[in-house]
């Protein structure tokens, strides 16, 4: 996959940088793992707007994602690499050898016809799912579980991955995408190699109206607010001094959020980098 520029022969044009969809292989999706979707446009069930600067948008179907990965023991083969407007990686059908079809989040370098395992007894190659007491140390790893058979939590986006670093008693010590080190159990289970869409984060849409169809509004900076709207608004002018702060006025930059006498934190070893 590679990343697609344009010469300027429009405004919107001049600094656009999308995917040149290279790796993607149909643009059918398989309608038997299709849902509806509804947009809520940031409101609550009352109607209330509860969420600001969501709305509009190019209408979209939900892909039915197999994050637990719990058919063990039987092959299945690579059908398709797919785009799914659902999330910043790419998708894979994969037809288990029994005829049931599924869908994967897609790791990089996974082809179509390609054979991919999960269970015990499956070898630690790209796109195989296995229990993490059985991945070798220094593998790149992601779509890890939390909890045994919960199905993936953590590194699905595009590009991401986690590391296995060792084992420590029941629990594997995982160095997650953010930096931090903590404790998973053993029995959880995880996908072998590095999400795919790795360029995702270098995309440039080029113009607003490519926000307007992912459905994002624009958003109002809170220094031209008033002061009644935001903490950092009013003044004659633009005014100088002040902390940078939500509208709640949660500090910005370095405020810790985290509770800490949160459960889990018990299993971190080493927090994220500021």
């Amino acid at each position: 996959m590679a990343l697609k520029k344009f010469k300027p022969t429009t405004p919107g044009q001049r600094f656009k940088q999308v995917s040149d969809n290279s790796d993607i292989t149909t643009s059918v999706p398989e309608k038997s793992l299709l849902e509806g979707i509804r947009r809520t446009g940031g409101r609550n069930n009352n109607g209330n707007m509860t969420m600001r600067y969501i709305g509009g948008g190019h209408k979209r179907n939900y892909r039915i994602i197999d994050f637990k990965r719990d058919k063990e023991g039987i092959p299945a083969k690579v059908q398709s690499i797919e785009y799914d407007p659902n999330r910043s990686a790419r998708i894979s059908l994969v037809v288990y050898a029994d005829g049931e079809k599924r869908y994967i989040v897609a790791p990089h370098g996974l082809q179509v016809g390609q054979e991919i395992m999960s269970g015990l007894g499956a070898t630690p190659d790209v796109g195989n799912t296995l229990y993490l007491s059985e991945i070798p140390y220094g593998t790149i790893i992601h779509n890890v579980e939390l909890r045994p058979g919960q199905g993936a939590k953590m590194a699905r986006s595009a590009g991401s991955y986690a590391q296995l670093m060792t084992r420590d008693g029941k629990y594997a010590i995982l160095k997650m995408p953010s930096g931090e080190t903590r404790m998973i159990l053993q029995s959880c289970r995880a996908t072998i190699g590095m999400v795919s869409n790795a360029e995702h984060n270098l995309e440039r849409s080029g113009k607003a109206g490519r926000s307007r169809w992912l459905g994002r509004r624009p958003r109002t900076r809170g220094v031209v607010m008033n002061p009644v709207d935001h903490p950092m608004g009013g003044g004659e002018g633009r005014q100088s001094g002040g902390h940078p702060r939500s509208r709640k006025g949660i500090p910005a930059k370095g405020y810790k959020t985290r509770n800490p006498k949160k459960d889990s934190s018990k299993y971190i070893i080493e927090r994220r980098k500021k």
